[in-house]
């Protein structure tokens, strides 16, 4: 069976793969499936063995773009379901749906309580089976500021990938075939949903977007739709939902009339009305609107279409008993519903038991929506309204001290069990979490602190990366003592680290040493009084060294910061004094980095074995691989990186300095690996890091673990498959300088020359492209890699013109060294089918490099055979090329073989 041709998929495998195709994980397929990850796992061994292909990124390349599952024909997510009659709005439906066929985005624009969200509904449901490619109905209500984008993709089921925007994530899934997206109650965010509209009208002009909003978002080519009050379908809606409670109501019709014309038509206010008429009656229900529902020309600044719904729903609060009323101003508080626990703390005088009771009776007068699985939420309108009397009755402040102390413990206890099942629960109330850490000012606070770094903590795990830095600095802002503030900024800096963003997390160390030295003092007027604000011994040259280890192993030359130049100074003055042990050791790491040489690197390592902290001594392994690979050791440097690969494996992949060096260690091993040659053991790395990566599969980044491997075994289709995708990621994401990736483009170069596809000059231009250079020996992690390259395709297809220039550059002298090997192998190889005249000199000269790769060793052991014509040395080159699976390179040396029989 050839790779690609499967067996019968079932219909969960295919949902599989499609998840696969998005990049989802393993976790965030099984969530959104309802199965258990180990499914999930067995599922993709299944797809594996059905596909005959070796690993998760090959199923991506062949599955091609697809929908997730919310992209089923006719299926949007998320649409809201209603167990009552839709009535009336047949005149605008019928326009909203022409409109929506024309691809422009459609608002439905009408006050509150008039019924935009369920008309919005109703469209979604009758259009969908126009967008074959799905979509989903977000409603935006519980949005803070800022996180319109990260609340559609995850309503899309995307997952983040960085460094690739994540708007470019929702453009890509929205674009495949016609999507629509529904974004309702945006009157809040109304700037920040124009431009997310904007933008994906122009990337994905085949999309439909409706909006419903109070207020038109003014979009170019927007087709607004005027949702008014209800006329004379009214009194049937009236009608309607009395009967649903009572079945046997009845009225004149001159009097259901006279009722909805005095509520305006307005359908929240309607069936607010006719949920009380089956206890009142129709007569007491006359006499309380007589005065309930003027206009209320009394309320300045507020426009008129929302006042005789506020009168609406105060009237319905002034029939509530006083703990009613209390409990219902409180819950304004919260935006994104809450449970028992939550409705308690804002109580704390009230039995929970009370408190139960309550929301009950407020569920039954339509005043609290049920969620279900033991929640409840306030309709917008109600909520606004309530929180009008909650600053009417002087409780705002306590309201919102009580709020911050359940965020604070909430957020917590959900930090407590991240090694558990957490991710549901914490996607149930981060909208509040976040709201509460809005609402409190940047000044030093023990519950904001405490609920800004469990935030963090938790949006970090949930891979909302960029969102996790936010949160850090605002509890470094927060934090009551310079230790902790400092701790902060160390936490952030570290998940910049992990997700490739290096000057940022200098920058942060830089401002985190800066704050230990010059401490903010502590506020007077905390009421928890001041915190103990003394800084450990050598903390300011632990962060310093810090700094000065990122400016070398997450930093190029180009983007280092002058500050980076004086840390070495700063860093002898800050540790002068006695210092602890771990302080020792990053002093020391941050000296073999900047100073190098072998020897300083193995005291780093010593130093970071003695204070016994795992991640100061991946930190100071990585110096000491790169200590060995300047020497040529690449042996060396794939034993350390073994070690390394032990040493994560019990790490807590949710904390951020944890995830940073799982990262690192991943691809370093991978690269180690490949450099001696093994490159069995080289797939393997990059596909269990494809399984543990704590920052989830990158749209590019992850592929070059694979590709050089699969390249360099004559696996060709895979690697055809997989670079495409590679190289429009990258150009997607703004083509970021990435020079150590320029390697793997030129794999596919090599895999395109030795298949004979017409692409490999193409590919050899990309890969300079990636360098930023128009000479490969100019790029030092380019150069050995392309030299080797470009000498392997002309020993293949028998270019020789150029073999002596090839043969010099394969044997120059290389600033970076991980694939020295390779080049001097098949620069060698070269010189002797080329016929020059130092071949055997350049055999003899390359030969020391058999010990360090094993692909090497196959190469010059074949090598050897065509100069001497020796058979048994063309015998070892086809075990040798066996042992590592080079498949392309046994099936070479077999053909010289029997050509010399």
């Amino acid at each position: 069976m050839l790779p690609g041709e499967p067996r019968e998929v079932s219909p969960r495998e295919a949902e599989v793969l499609a998840g696969l195709a998005e990049h989802l994980t393993n976790a965030q397929i099984a969530h959104r499936l309802r199965i258990s990850i180990r499914t999930v796992e067995s599922h993709v061994s299944s797809l594996l063995r059905k596909y005959g292909v070796a690993s998760r990124a090959a199923l991506v390349a062949l599955s091609g773009p697809q929908p997730s599952s919310s992209a089923r024909p006719g299926h949007v997510e998320g649409i809201p379901v209603s167990h009552t009659s839709f009535v009336g709005r047949g005149q605008e439906r019928q326009e909203a749906l022409a409109a929506l066929a024309q691809a422009a985005p459609v608002c439905l624009v009408g006050p509150g309580g008039v019924g935009k969200t369920r008309l919005a509904a109703v469209l979604a449901q009758a259009a969908s089976a126009s967008f074959p490619a799905g979509g989903a109905f977000i409603d935006l209500t519980p949005v803070g500021e800022g996180f319109v984008l990260r609340t559609v993709a995850d309503a899309l089921g995307l997952a983040e990938r960085p460094p690739q925007p994540l708007e470019s994530v929702v453009a890509e899934r929205l674009a495949l075939g016609r999507s629509l997206l529904v974004l309702d109650n945006c009157e809040h965010l109304l700037d920040e949903v124009g431009d997310l509209v904007e933008r994906l009208c122009s990337d994905c002009p085949q999309a439909g977007i409706l909006i419903a909003s109070r207020e038109r978002p003014g979009l170019p080519g927007e087709r607004v739709i005027t949702v008014p009050p209800l006329a004379g379908e009214a009194e049937t809606l009236f009608l309607d939902r009395a009967r649903a409670i009572d079945p046997g109501f009845a009225a004149e019709p001159e009097v259901v009339a006279e009722v909805c014309a005095r509520l305006d038509g307005l359908p929240l206010a309607i069936e607010l009305a006719a949920s009380r008429v089956a206890v009142l009656g129709m007569d007491a229900l006359r006499v309380g609107l007589q005065d309930r529902l003027r206009l209320l020309s009394g309320a300045r600044g507020r426009p008129p279409r929302h006042r005789s719904l506020r009168a609406v729903i105060g009237w319905s609060y002034d029939l509530l008993e006083e703990e009613e009323r209390a409990l219902l101003r409180r819950l304004a508080v919260f935006a994104g519903g809450f449970d028992l626990a939550a409705a308690t703390a804002l109580m704390p005088d009230t039995p929970p038991s009370a408190t139960a009771d309550v929301i009950g009776r407020l569920a039954d007068k339509s005043l609290i929506g049920v969620v279900g699985g033991g929640r409840w939420r306030l309709l917008e309108t109600i909520r606004a309204f309530a929180a009008d009397r909650l600053a009417d009755s002087g409780e705002t402040d306590e309201t919102l001290r009580l709020r911050l102390r359940w965020a604070a413990g909430t957020a917590a206890t959900l930090e407590s069990r991240l090694d558990g099942t957490w991710a549901p629960q914490f996607d149930l109330v981060a909208d509040d979490l976040r709201a509460t850490l809005a609402d409190t000012p940047a000044v030093p606070d023990r519950q904001a602190h405490r609920l800004a770094r469990s935030l963090a903590h938790l949006t970090f795990a949930r891979r909302f990366h960029r969102e996790a830095i936010g949160h850090y600095l605002a509890a470094a802002d927060r934090a009551r003592d310079a230790v902790d503030g400092h701790q902060d900024l160390l936490n952030a800096a570290a998940t910049a680290v992990s997700i490739a963003d290096g000057p940022l997390a200098f920058r942060l160390l830089v401002r985190a040493a800066d704050q230990i030295e010059h401490p903010d003092p502590a506020d007077p007027a905390d009421p928890d009084g001041p915190a103990d604000p003394s800084e450990p011994p050598g903390v300011r040259a632990a962060t310093l060294a810090s700094a000065l280890v990122v400016t070398h192993r997450y930093r190029g030359a180009h983007d280092r910061d002058p500050m980076s130049e004086h840390l070495p100074a700063l860093i002898e003055k800050a540790s002068a004094a006695p210092a602890d042990a771990r302080t020792a050791a990053l002093v020391a790491i941050a000296r073999a980095w900047h100073q190098d040489g072998l020897e300083l690197a193995r005291s780093a390592v010593e130093a970071a074995r003695g204070c016994g902290d795992v991640i100061v001594l991946l930190g100071a392994l990585d110096v000491l691989t790169r200590a060995y690979a300047r020497a040529g050791r690449m042996r060396a440097v794939q034993r350390v990186c073994q070690e390394r690969l032990t040493l994560i494996e019990h790490l807590p992949a949710h904390e951020p300095s944890a995830a940073a060096e799982i990262v690192d260690t991943f691809h370093s091993a991978a690269r180690a690996e490949l450099c001696v040659g093994d490159l069995p053991a080289a797939l393997a790395v990059a596909e269990r890091a494809q399984r543990e990566d704590p920052i989830g599969e990158h749209p590019y980044l992850s592929i070059p673990k694979t590709i050089r491997p699969l390249a360099l075994s004559g696996r060709f289709p895979e690697v055809f498959q997989q670079a495409p995708a590679m190289w429009e990621a990258w150009h997607q994401a703004g083509s970021p300088r990435s020079a150590w990736m320029a390697t793997a483009i030129s794999a596919a170069a090599l895999a395109h020359g030795l298949a004979g596809t017409g692409e490999f000059d193409l590919w050899r231009s990309r890969a300079l492209e990636m360098a930023r250079t128009e000479d490969a020996a100019s790029a030092p992690v380019l150069a050995s890699f392309a030299a080797f390259v470009d000498a392997r395709v002309a020993v293949h297809t028998r270019a020789y013109d150029q073999a002596a220039t090839l043969v010099e550059r394969a044997f120059a002298p290389f600033t970076v060294r991980w694939y020295e090997a390779y080049a001097r192998a098949a620069g060698a190889e070269l010189a002797v089918v080329a016929g020059l005249p130092e071949a055997a000199e350049r055999v003899a000269a390359a030969m020391p490099y058999a010990e360090q790769n094993d692909w090497a060793a196959a190469c010059l052991a074949r090598t050897r055979g065509i100069l001497h014509g020796d058979r048994d040395a063309l015998a070892e080159a086809v075990e040798r090329w066996t042992s590592i699976d080079a498949r392309f390179e046994r099936a070479c040396t077999l053909r010289s073989l029997s050509a010399r029989e």
